[in-house]
């Protein structure tokens, strides 16, 4: 399905198909694709990084082959819970295929940072590694995923926000005919949307966008040199808590709290924001040292061999330790040298 998506006070338009292409009679889509991508910069991030937090790498690639399958189901089942009517036929009978037609969209970004935390948690306790250390540097990748992700939310036009007539705005049929569907516009604002005069917050821009300041300042801050382990994933949590609760409230497609007025992400961000910066605050009271880097990948075999001469200095040097040899004296015996001292037995 394509998609005219303007930006009438930026003078943008963008035609948006949402298959990228075909294979083996299956389509691909450009949701999955930027989604791969953002998940191949965000491994490539933290395997280069991986030593500046004490982490070795072999341990972290290890770390994924368990968080990744674990996030993806925890992003389903999260979306699930609290939007269960998307586990149901039309006709009302449960279906197993909708439950689990992730290819169909439905993923919750908590649901997926819970079950990391969780995942990295258990290998760090069952491995013998410092979970603050892991969290550090994996909050990278999240970041970076993240950021790079809500760019698949564009290309299938969702999740955006509310009528606003803002020089941003964004237009479309197709978000003309959801704000009709879903009771956000009567007919004087659906028409205003298809003509350009009104449209919506393009709340996936809002959130890469934070999502990019928040990689800069923890990228700062991590060369700035950490104060204690876990100090960069706590702030990471602080940054995309307070961002996530503001840009929830413009989205007209939130997960509820169990059928409340209280939005999901909004009530998660808080508290995750809440409880992120209490810990951060006793953390960097009462935490020990925070943990040396390991030797930069590709110079732990020059740390370690001993500076080697090059040949001519070795023939110099050894020409010289020849002359410097103290000469043999014992055929011209000194007659004034007293005789060596006996044991006395």
């Amino acid at each position: 399905m394509t998609n005219v998506v303007t930006f009438p006070g930026l003078g943008l338009e963008f035609e948006l198909n949402r298959v990228a292409f075909t294979l083996f009679g299956r389509e691909i889509y450009w949701y999955g694709i930027i989604i791969a991508c953002g998940f191949l910069l965000a491994v490539l991030f933290c395997y280069h990084w991986a030593y500046r937090f004490g982490v070795d790498r072999e341990k972290l690639m290890d770390m994924l082959f368990f968080a990744v399958p674990a996030c993806i189901i925890g992003a389903r089942v999260y979306y699930v819970i609290f939007n269960p009517s998307i586990c149901f036929n039309p006709d009302g009978s449960f279906s197993l295929y909708n439950t689990i037609a992730i290819w169909d969209g439905g993923l919750a970004i908590y649901g997926a940072i819970i079950m990391a935390v969780v995942t990295v948690a258990v290998y760090c306790k069952v491995r013998r590694q410092s979970f603050w250390d892991y969290a550090d540097i994996g909050c990278y990748g999240v970041i970076i995923g993240q950021m790079i992700g809500r760019w698949g939310n564009f290309m299938n036009v969702e999740a955006f926000g509310g009528v606003t007539d803002l020089p941003w705005r964004m237009c479309s049929q197709s978000i003309a005919d959801y704000l009709w569907n879903h009771g956000y516009a009567d007919a004087e604002i659906y028409q205003q949307v298809l003509d350009g005069t009104l449209g919506v917050h393009p709340t996936f821009l809002y959130e890469s966008l934070w999502n990019l300041l928040g990689l800069i300042l923890l990228i700062l801050l991590a060369k700035k040199g950490r104060k204690f382990s876990g100090q960069i994933f706590l702030c990471y949590v602080i940054w995309y808590g307070v961002g996530r609760t503001v840009i929830e409230g413009l989205r007209t497609d939130s997960l509820y709290f169990f059928g409340t007025a209280l939005r999901t992400s909004q009530l998660v961000g808080i508290l995750s924001a809440a409880t992120a910066l209490v810990l951060l605050i006793v953390r960097a009271k009462t935490a020990g040292p925070v943990t040396p880097p390991l030797p930069r990948p590709g110079t732990e075999g020059a740390l370690a061999a001993p500076v080697q001469p090059e040949q001519g200095e070795a023939a110099t040097l050894g020409d010289e330790a020849e002359d410097a040899t103290p000469q043999d004296n014992s055929a011209q015996p000194d007659d004034t040298q007293e005789d060596p001292p006996h044991d006395e037995g």
